[in-house]
């Protein structure tokens, strides 16, 4: 069982199944982006973050092998799934040599989609928890900051309790550190919505952030427009020199 609700992007040229397809797996708790041809899908995958792809394979502009490769060469373990209507043996090998984790010809059981996704999303959290456990104490320049108890303490002095949303925005800061952290990622993952009003409410968390760590020179956050955050901790770049 699906402890989130993930984000899928599906890349369909065929607009009513598309919009038929997103609407099933939105009943279903995922939060689906779909593009309409392969270029539309490709600058949707640079623009957010995704937990799984769905890719049709014949597709004008770009096709689901090109677009395939090219998030290949960007991620690695993002879930891949082709939706094709050939049963060529030849475009299968392709596409699993492209690094797909899945084939599904059409016309196809909504249902057994269903369970194929999340089945390869349960494995993908079970790898992710055994490869990487999670870490609850981070050093931002002088600061100290536990994730886990929210406490923040500048040089060793008394911590600052942070509130839950705090902690949150501050610690995906503290994982994407010295790069970028996508607004859309934060918004899904700590409000569950990126509308207009969660937005401006997660700037509000952005600021108080800003307020508490502005009494170390060398740790600050940038605000990388139309994109998201950056939290800069300068200490890192001169331990290196």
């Amino acid at each position: 069982m699906l402890e989130k609700d993930y984000k899928i992007l599906l890349v369909e040229d065929d607009i009513n199944f598309g919009i038929i397809l997103r609407d099933y797996l939105r009943l279903n708790d995922f939060e689906v982006t779909l593009a309409r041809n392969g270029m539309e899908g490709f600058e949707k995958f640079k623009k957010d973050y995704f937990d799984l792809i769905i890719l049709d394979v014949m597709m004008p502009y770009k096709d689901g092998f090109t677009l395939a490769k090219e998030i290949r060469a960007r991620n690695k373990q993002v879930p891949l799934i082709f939706l094709t209507a050939k049963t060529l043996k030849e475009d299968m090998l392709r596409g699993y040599q492209l690094g797909a984790d899945d084939y599904v010809n059409k016309p196809f059981d909504s249902e057994v989609l269903l369970y194929k996704i999340k089945a390869l999303l349960s494995r993908r959290v079970v790898k992710v928890e055994e490869e990487k456990p999670e870490v609850f104490n981070f050093e931002i320049g002088n600061f100290s900051f536990d994730s886990k108890l929210r406490q923040l303490s500048y040089d060793g002095e008394a911590p600052v309790k942070l509130s839950p949303k705090e902690s949150k925005l501050l610690k995906m800061l503290v994982e994407h550190k010295n790069d970028l952290m996508p607004r859309e990622k934060a918004l899904t993952k700590i409000w569950q919505d990126d509308n207009y009003f969660t937005s401006r409410s997660m700037d509000v968390y952005i600021a108080k952030l800003r307020k508490l760590l502005q009494r170390d020179e060398n740790v600050k956050i940038v605000n990388i427009h139309g994109a998201g955050f950056r939290l800069v901790d300068q200490s890192v770049s001169k331990e290196k020199v």
